[in-house]
């Protein structure tokens, strides 16, 4: 089995004291975002959990409970993306988050903590020159810190149109996603980075981008050593690669306050 730490919320930033509790007792009961009446639980026995998957844009106050998870194997998928608090509204300065970055892959090792520049948006401030040096200059200080990148383009969900309107977000044509695209795979190969796209049906093979595996049998084999294989998470989208996990997030409870979120129903703060 594996768990999803979590794409609901940001259970690094903000729920590792509750996390570790539960790591101690050994399960942890979720609810069906769909039906709140019905409650799962889920154990976290070592023995029964292949690998935690955890999602986070500051894992920061999880660097001192890693201790608490020498018996699992796990793996970082760390967000860091090039906006000011106009778009992600109470992250630290991303100067804070790259140390961030290179701490816990210090602590860990490389291969274990997943870049994600995601999702590339569109405005009067951030154009495409933007995100192409950023990029660039954010790969440049990953350098050795990380073996991978993944990318993707937002996602024009209903629930966010109300802050994708107010903050002048566009469409992103094909054709600027390719050019894109083209510079992003430049910056990740001279900085000896793979490159992969999240959820995207785009073909950008050309530019050596592969669809990614964000939660990964793959990978999972190669961190435990030993044979792995899932099958496809029919519950996510068609274009999404991850295989099938159980994820042990609440939606709505994140604090980070990024416009784009698909995960938190009401207002961002």
């Amino acid at each position: 089995m594996i768990i999803s730490a979590s794409r609901r919320t940001d259970i690094p930033a903000y729920y590792s004291d509750w996390l570790i509790e539960r790591i101690k007792e050994s399960f942890v009961c979720v609810k069906n975002p769909f039906n709140p009446n019905q409650i799962s639980k889920i154990s976290l026995k070592p023995d029964e959990v292949d690998c935690i998957v955890f999602w986070s844009k500051n894992p920061e106050p999880m660097c001192n409970k890693l201790p608490f998870l020498n018996k699992y194997t796990y793996y970082f998928q760390f967000t860091l993306n090039p906006y000011d608090n106009d778009i992600e509204k109470n992250l630290p300065p991303k100067n804070e988050l790259i140390t961030t970055f290179k701490r816990l892959s210090d602590m860990l090792e490389p291969q274990k903590v997943i870049w994600r520049y995601d999702p590339v948006l569109f405005n009067a401030r951030y154009t495409m020159q933007y995100h192409i040096e950023k990029f660039n200059e954010i790969a440049c200080q990953l350098n050795g810190y990380t073996e991978k990148v993944i990318f993707s383009f937002i996602d024009f969900y209903k629930k966010i149109m109300e802050n994708i309107r107010s903050n002048g977000i566009t469409e992103i044509a094909n054709e600027e996603k390719l050019i894109l695209a083209e510079y992003f795979s430049k910056a990740a190969r001279e900085n000896n980075l793979s490159i992969a796209t999240c959820a995207e049906d785009i073909d950008l093979l050309q530019y050596n981008i592969e669809h990614a595996k964000c939660i990964d049998d793959k990978l999972i084999a190669k961190l435990t050593g030993r044979d792995f294989s899932a099958s496809k998470d029919k519950n996510q989208r068609l274009e999404c690669g991850c295989v099938v996990s159980r994820d042990i997030g609440e939606y709505n409870t994140c604090s980070n306050g990024c416009i784009y979120c698909y995960a938190n129903y009401m207002p961002q703060p």
